[in-house]
């Protein structure tokens, strides 16, 4: 389904029942984002804030459920993309011999043409209204968390081009805006974009950038998919509403742009110029990403339709709203990669709780030993694959989307040294736990049924583990909180919260808890920060993803006397004193109370009717001190 504008969506969604109108005056200082991570947590609807103290509506949680997520994309289930894909990859590796087989892809070679972008001639309705004189001020763009550097264009799609080949890319970069003509340019290490302004920097030419906002929902979705490079984006959108992109020319700058969109904001960054410090921004990951150096850009033009919608999001401490489009990616690229490098691949997950490129769960069809690192292996070369963490191998009869069944089957299928791998290589810039930037390592665990020459000669028998809690809380001080409920259900594994106040404590008293045998026969040891909820699950896999770097923070503990060695994992917050760590680490992001209470007092003029408590009161034990950083000595 194509959607005609971003007010043709709106009005699909409301017709649903899934969009709350808001006409109370929000400010987008803070309070549209602790209204909207209320909502989002509590799986509300979408938002529209209609009085923004601008002449513009606010749209947020668009894709903040399944259900919505197929809305924006014109399916019933998210699912319907993987067989599309994959029925058209099947109909160009079929081997096509005969004259009358290669007539066949003929009406698919039609149907790819069909979703080519196509530029016309003339204005377009994004192209209504010019601003005289362009000021992005005049946006409702959010201020989103307390200690962000200020406020974020939060859905941007940029377009860049490049420079020798003409082709086009558009990515989602966050853009901080600095004033009515300049903001950050956020493009990553990794991205598109950012090559192509490497390009231009050789070359000392100026780049032209366009950014859009709104239109059908496909656009933005198709600006964060992993795609090769060279792909155009603008086909995956034809391919999504399976309708053709018309693109119009801009007005300053020689990009082009979808017709439909709601604002275009044209212009150009100067490799020559001097980058600005940006940030900090409460990020995807649930920590502050710190600020940093990256190109100005300069504002040209600002267009708009009559009836345009700033379209928004915020991300935080998940769940949030892009873990929806996360889940589309994982349906949509399931195919691709499948056909293309791992062809016994039958399902993966990625948990929310991974932040996208923390933790992948693979289910494969294994029939060789050794199948399943190869599989690590393959994926941790598939495009944006290569950020991944954490990367865990299934049997075929694993329903890897329930994570109690799959904890229990690598607790069964995983002997600690023999199954599992550690690799560096590059890791997202986001990634505050490595020990250099962009770089660090990776851990894979092979929980695939074992086949014969995997198996050793002396396999032992699962052992029931042995943990008396009181007797270790006794004798170890420094432990506050215990976890050993999880092997009462088939994992082996027992999470502790520790008070770190020395060196190497983690692996002394790791290491003294199993040689001494106050824990015995258990595969996976866990240790993390004294403030955290050992029994709160989601959260512990969140924290354990975000903070450790394999290599250096999982280690074995030998004794000859258990049937397997333990696999220690150190999930606390490292710091220069106690872990020799050099970079700055950010603090976990939350609100303010001054805007918790507005919100409160607020909560029935905005509309609702149920009360919701703010989602920053289950996190404040967590956040160290005030700020983005984490302070030296905290």
């Amino acid at each position: 389904m194509s959607y005609k504008s971003l007010s043709h969506f709106i009005e699909v969604l409301e017709s649903q029942g899934e969009l709350m109108r808001i006409k109370e005056f929000v400010s987008p200082f803070l309070e549209i984002t602790e209204i909207t991570d209320r909502v989002v947590k509590s799986g509300g609807k979408a938002l529209l804030f209609e009085n923004t103290g601008t002449s513009f509506p606010l749209l947020i949680n668009a894709y903040g459920s399944e259900k919505r997520m197929c809305l924006s994309l014109g399916v019933k289930d998210l699912g319907d993309f993987e067989k599309d894909i994959f029925r058209l990859l099947q109909e160009f590796t079929k081997p096509r011999d005969r004259f009358v087989d290669k007539l066949k892809v003929l009406p698919v070679l039609q149907e790819l043409s069909s979703w080519m972008p196509k530029n016309i001639k003339g204005k377009g309705d994004c192209q209504e209204i010019v601003m005289e004189d362009p000021d992005i001020t005049k946006l409702p763009v959010l201020t989103c968390w307390p200690a962000d550097g200020g406020p974020f264009v939060t859905l941007p799609v940029v377009h860049t081009r490049d420079p020798h080949t003409g082709n086009r890319n558009t990515g989602m970069y966050r853009m901080q805006v600095f004033g009515p003509k300049l903001t950050g340019m956020h493009w990553h290490l990794h991205k598109g974009s950012a090559r192509h302004y490497q390009l231009y920097k050789e070359a000392g030419l100026q780049m032209p950038v366009t950014v859009t906002l709104g239109g059908d929902p496909a656009y933005t979705y198709s600006a964060t998919a992993p795609l090769p490079e060279n792909i155009d984006e603008y086909m995956l959108a034809g391919f999504l509403r399976r309708k053709k992109v018309e693109m119009v020319k801009c007005l300053t700058n020689d990009l082009e742009v979808p017709s439909d969109v709601d604002f275009v904001i044209e212009g150009y960054v100067d490799p020559a110029e001097d980058l600005i410090l940006e940030g900090p921004f409460g990020d995807h990951t649930g920590f502050y990403s710190l600020a940093d150096m990256y190109p100005r850009f300069h504002i040209t033009s600002i267009t708009h339709r009559k009836d345009a919608i700033y379209p928004a999001t915020i991300v935080g401490i998940p769940p949030m709203e892009d873990g929806w489009i996360g889940k589309a990616t994982e349906r949509l690229f399931l195919g691709p990669i499948k056909m293309s490098s791992v062809p016994e691949l039958l399902d993966m997950d990625m948990p929310v709780e991974g932040v996208f490129h923390n933790i992948t769960l693979v289910k494969i069809n294994k029939t060789y030993p050794g199948q399943g690192m190869k599989v690590m292996s393959s994926m941790w070369g598939a495009g944006q694959m290569m950020f991944n963490k954490i990367m865990m191998v299934l049997p075929d009869s694993t329903d890897i989307h329930n994570y109690c069944e799959t904890a229990r089957v690598i607790s069964q299928n995983t002997d600690p040294l023999r199954d599992i791998q550690f690799v560096k290589g590059p890791v997202d810039v986001l990634d505050h736990s490595s020990q250099f930037f962009a770089l660090g390592s990776k851990i894979g665990i092979d929980a695939s049924d074992k086949l014969a020459g995997e198996i050793g000669p002396e396999e032992k028998p699962p052992v029931n583990p042995e943990i008396n809690e009181a007797f270790i809380l006794e004798q170890f001080p420094g432990i506050i909180r215990m976890n050993a409920e999880l092997t009462r259900d088939g994992i082996s594994m027992v999470i502790v919260s520790l008070d770190k106040n020395r060196k190497g404590q983690v692996r002394e008293m790791g290491t003294r808890l199993l040689q001494q045998k106050f824990i015995s026969n258990v595969k996976f040891l866990l240790f993390l920060d004294k403030e955290m909820d050992v029994f709160n699950y989601r959260d512990v896999a969140w924290i354990t993803a975000n903070n450790i770097d394999p290599v250096r923070d999982c280690f074995f503990v030998r004794d000859a006397d258990q049937p397997f060695l333990c696999l220690l994992i150190d999930g606390t917050r490292k710091t220069a004193a106690l872990d020799g760590f050099q970079r700055d680490w950010p603090n976990i992001i939350i609100m303010d109370d001054a805007t918790i209470l507005k919100v409160d007092e607020n909560w029935r003029k905005y509309g609702f009717d149920t009360p919701l408590p703010s989602p920053s009161h289950l996190y404040k034990s967590l956040v160290i001190n005030d700020g983005a950083t984490v302070r030296p000595g905290s």
